[in-house]
C-alpha cells in the first residue's frame, strides 16, 4: 500500500507543480529546450472576442450560402450599383406630371458624349486618336468583326473575351453605346500618327448604315 500511496503523492505533486518565479502552475509534458509552459488563463475579453467571432462567422455564412444577400454577394452588389448609376443618368419625374417631349440631340452632342466615353474606356486599348494600340486601328477601312453599327454594337455589348475586351452592357447605357459608335465612325480617315497596321477585312459601308439613329 505504501508504494501505491507514494506513486499517487508523486503524481499529485507533478500535477500541481508551481513555477517559483511567477507562482503559476506549470503544465506537465510541455517542455522544450528547458522552457516550460505556464497554465495561464486567457483574459475574459479574449474569450468573448473568440465567441463573438464564431457567432459572426456563422451569421456571415448564412447570409452568403443560404440567403445569398445582396450586401455580401459582390456580383449582385456590383450589378445593383451599376443599375443605380444608370437610373441617375436618366431620371424620371416623381410627381406624376406629364413629361416634356425629349430634346432633339444634335450631331455635335452625340460626338461630344461619344468622345467622353471613348476617352474613359476605349482609348486605353485603341489609342487616344483611334490609331490602335493593343486593340485595332479605328481610322482605316479594315475591321476584324465588321464595321457596321450593328457589328460594333455587338462587340461593345458582348465583348471579345479571347482578345481581352470585356462586355460593357452593364456599364454603358444604350445612349452611351450609340454615341461612342458615332464617335468611332467619325475617326475614319483622320490619319493620326503612329497608326497600327490594318487588321481584318476591308469594310465598305452602305448608304443606310452611314446614317446613325437619332436619340
Amino acid at each position: 500500500m505504501s508504494t501505491i500511496e507514494d506513486k499517487n503523492q508523486d503524481s499529485s505533486k507533478k500535477q500541481v507543480e508551481i513555477d517559483e518565479a511567477t507562482n503559476v502552475k506549470l503544465l506537465g509534458g510541455h517542455e522544450f529546450d528547458g522552457i516550460r509552459e505556464l497554465d495561464n488563463r486567457l483574459p475574459p475579453f479574449l474569450k468573448y472576442l473568440f465567441y463573438a467571432s464564431i457567432v459572426f462567422s456563422a451569421a456571415y455564412l448564412m447570409l452568403v450560402f443560404v440567403f445569398e444577400h445582396d450586401s455580401v454577394i459582390q456580383e449582385k452588389e456590383y450589378r445593383n450599383e451599376m443599375m443605380a448609376a444608370m437610373h441617375q443618368e436618366e431620371p424620371t419625374p416623381s410627381d406624376g406630371t406629364e413629361t416634356a417631349a425629349p430634346v432633339q440631340r444634335t450631331q455635335e452632342d452625340m460626338l461630344a458624349s461619344g468622345a467622353e466615353t471613348y476617352g474613359k474606356i476605349c482609348s486605353v486599348c485603341h489609342g487616344k486618336f483611334g490609331e490602335g494600340l493593343v486593340g485595332p486601328n479605328f481610322t482605316d477601312e479594315y475591321w476584324i468583326h465588321g464595321g457596321s453599327r450593328e457589328d460594333m454594337h455587338a462587340v461593345i455589348v458582348n465583348g471579345v473575351i479571347e482578345k481581352g475586351m470585356i462586355s460593357y452592357k452593364n456599364q454603358l447605357t444604350e445612349t452611351q453605346i450609340q454615341d461612342v459608335i458615332t464617335y468611332i465612325q467619325s475617326l475614319k480617315g483622320t490619319n493620326p500618327p503612329n497608326q497600327k497596321a490594318p487588321e481584318g477585312e476591308k469594310y465598305v459601308p452602305q448608304q443606310q448604315e452611314e446614317k446613325q439613329p437619332q436619340s
